[in-house]
């Protein structure tokens, strides 16, 4: 949740449960199946996670774990993901950023274990933010040094690929950033469809550009 949408701590529990909508969604819409991914939300000095290990239509909202921003978790409270440190990270390198969604979805994986990034083959590859959708370095799941490289991925992208792993993505809310992560993976089928086609046509820096500028303006109404 962005900081103007962030609920009253009377909430909690409402996004405890809107914590684990967004990980049944994200099973729904087969980005990652099973346990694999997690999902979490900005929540006072830290954040709201899923667990780990646990099957998420077992979820209740007391199941979902606290993770302050110093790293420290709840006495007594389930185990966090172990993914918790990139999800931290996250919300540092984009301090708009109110959520993250983190799977392993078919295509974009398919690319980070390529080590590919996606490129400019289409405008719509500055939904994340910038003229590609980058790839962070690889390192072990849940260690430090990954945290580090996702970071540096998220510093001007609110998504990227993790090599030989799968993506994330961040948005305001639960839904923006679900929804990133859907368009991540569209994206990522359309470019290994393109490559199998022929060569994709890149789009120069200077039409990025124009698209960046006119994706911060798009879906404004005029006031009145």
């Amino acid at each position: 949740m962005s900081e103007a949408a962030k609920p009253e701590p009377g909430e909690e529990e409402w996004v405890r449960q809107q914590v684990i909508d967004t990980a049944l969604a994200m099973n729904r819409e087969r980005l990652s199946l099973g346990t694999s991914g997690n999902v979490s939300a900005r929540w006072g000095e830290g954040m709201l996670i899923t667990p780990t290990g646990m099957a998420y239509e077992d979820l209740l909202p007391e199941d979902v774990a606290f993770v302050g921003s110093d790293g420290v978790s709840a006495k007594g409270a389930r185990k966090p993901s172990s993914e918790w440190p990139f999800h931290l990270t996250a919300y540092v390198a984009r301090p708009e950023a109110g959520a993250v969604v983190h799977c392993h979805s078919l295509n974009a994986t398919a690319l980070a274990c390529a080590h590919r990034s996606i490129p400019p083959f289409h405008y719509m590859v500055a939904v994340a933010g910038g003229s590609d959708i980058p790839l962070a370095r690889y390192a072990t799941f849940g260690s430090d040094e990954l945290a580090i490289n996702v970071g540096e991925a998220l510093a001007d992208r609110k998504a990227c690929l993790m090599a030989n792993h799968g993506q994330i993505a961040c948005g305001g809310t639960l839904d923006e950033a679900l929804e990133l992560a859907m368009q991540v993976e569209e994206l990522a089928a359309q470019y290994i469809r393109t490559m199998e086609a022929g060569t994709p046509q890149i789009l120069g820096s200077e039409e990025m550009a124009r698209v960046i500028e006119k994706f911060s303006k798009y879906g404004q109404q005029d006031g009145g």
